[in-house]
């Protein structure tokens, strides 16, 4: 059962509630599909006057500030050895690779790093505990942390519900062929895009090697 089939079956209190927890989850630190859940709610607001697109965006802008806080503690206090652990038990968004390419752009760019991560699904999880970890000034996070949960849970709210309203309305119009087609469009795009995006941070990452001698900074005191 896909995601969105699963929360249409659920009361909207209980939408409400998986949407602000697994984002919160995945904003703490854990692999969860946050986007996805967000962006299911919201297509399902837009068809359903059960479901109130408002407060889908409030709780997913809470469950993201209050996730990343947590992480924040939970990396301040674990430091290294936290990611050393989440590398052995999730290699695959915790690698040295990954951990070592956010140190750099949070070294680089501080509150900026904390900001437009919210918006880069690796960031999205590394962001609070990397952050607690080099020792980030809290409320330099706290300010960027809030800005960048509401900036990115809102505007994908607002986004995908006035689609959904849209595409709702030209379906009365015209033919569910020509949305397979619209869609097939937009996926081919998204890909060529995100294939071009990382392409462009492996030339990056390859440019600026980490100096395995560097020692863990703080980062903007």
């Amino acid at each position: 059962m896909h995601i969105d089939q699963w929360l249409d079956t659920i009361p909207p209190l209980l939408v409400y509630v998986a949407v602000g927890a697994v984002i919160g989850f995945e904003s703490l630190g854990i692999p969860l599909p946050g986007e996805i859940v967000l962006v299911s709610a919201a297509l399902l607001a837009s068809q359903h006057s059960s479901l109130n697109p408002w407060v889908v965006g409030i709780v997913a802008s809470a469950g993201a500030i209050i996730g990343d806080s947590i992480g924040y503690l939970i990396g301040r206090k674990g430091g290294q050895r936290l990611f050393d652990w989440a590398g052995r038990k999730f290699p695959k968004h915790f690698g040295p690779d990954h951990v070592a390419s956010a140190e750099r752009m949070f070294r680089k760019r501080g509150m900026w790093a904390v900001f437009f991560g919210r918006f880069v699904a690796i960031l999205r999880i590394l962001c609070g505990p990397l952050a607690g970890s080099l020792r980030m000034h809290y409320p330099r996070f706290l300010i960027a942390n809030a800005l960048g949960g509401i900036a990115w849970a809102g505007g994908t709210t607002a986004l995908v519900y006035s689609l959904g309203v849209v595409a709702e309305k030209w379906l009365s119009r015209f033919s569910y062929a020509a949305l397979g087609v619209a869609v097939v469009a937009g996926i081919v795009i998204s890909l060529i895009i995100k294939k071009r995006m990382g392409r462009r941070h492996h030339d990056e990452t390859a440019s600026s090697s980490p100096d395995s001698s560097e020692e863990r900074a703080t980062v903007e005191r």
